[in-house]
């Protein structure tokens, strides 16, 4: 796992000074947007594709996306 990762033409990352962050860039890491931001999921710490959703291990467990990060759902 990493805290970067390539999806759909993007990269996605943990934001470096704040875990609560999920950032892309469509311009290769010159600029980065934050496309979630919020404490309700604990402090994100690795990313991954497993090629249908982005999964997520975080101080509060695991999450998984198939919204290219815009919402996260608990991994039961």
């Amino acid at each position: 796992m990493s805290q970067m990762i390539t999806k759909d033409n993007e990269l996605i990352r943990i934001n470096p000074s704040n875990t609560n962050k999920i950032e892309y860039s469509t311009t290769s890491g010159r600029s980065w947007h934050v496309r979630y931001s919020g404490s309700s999921y604990g402090s994100f710490q690795d990313l991954t594709d497993n090629g249908k959703e982005i999964l997520a291990t975080t101080s509060k467990g695991l999450y998984y996306s198939t919204t290219n990060g815009r919402s996260w759902h608990k991994r039961n």
